[in-house]
């Protein structure tokens, strides 16, 4: 298994694989579904392209259903898309 902080976040996104994320996602007791992934991939995609987690408003957009991510991620973006996704926790949002 890949570095992780002291909150589970990896320390290294690089490091991350589709592994990491079911693993990741067992912990939070979430079953990866398509939708699941579909919303990783656009993460893992943005973070390549950007080197930082994109905004939940971004993620909500490319699902095309304002609610939905809160739903595929009951406990919070940070605390579960980010996560899951392998980004570093993102310093300036304080919740999920």
């Amino acid at each position: 298994m890949a570095e992780v902080d002291e909150e589970g976040y990896l320390v290294e996104p690089l490091d991350w694989n589709e592994q990491i994320a079911e693993e990741f996602a067992r912990k939070e007791n979430i079953a990866l579904t398509d939708e699941h992934w579909s919303a990783i991939r656009f993460m893992r995609d943005y973070y390549a392209e950007h080197q930082v987690a994109p905004d939940a408003r971004f993620v909500i957009r490319h699902l095309g259903e304002k609610n939905r991510l809160f739903e595929l991620f009951p406990y919070g973006y940070v605390k579960q898309a980010c996560k899951i996704a392998g980004m570093k926790r993102p310093r300036a949002w304080s919740t999920g």
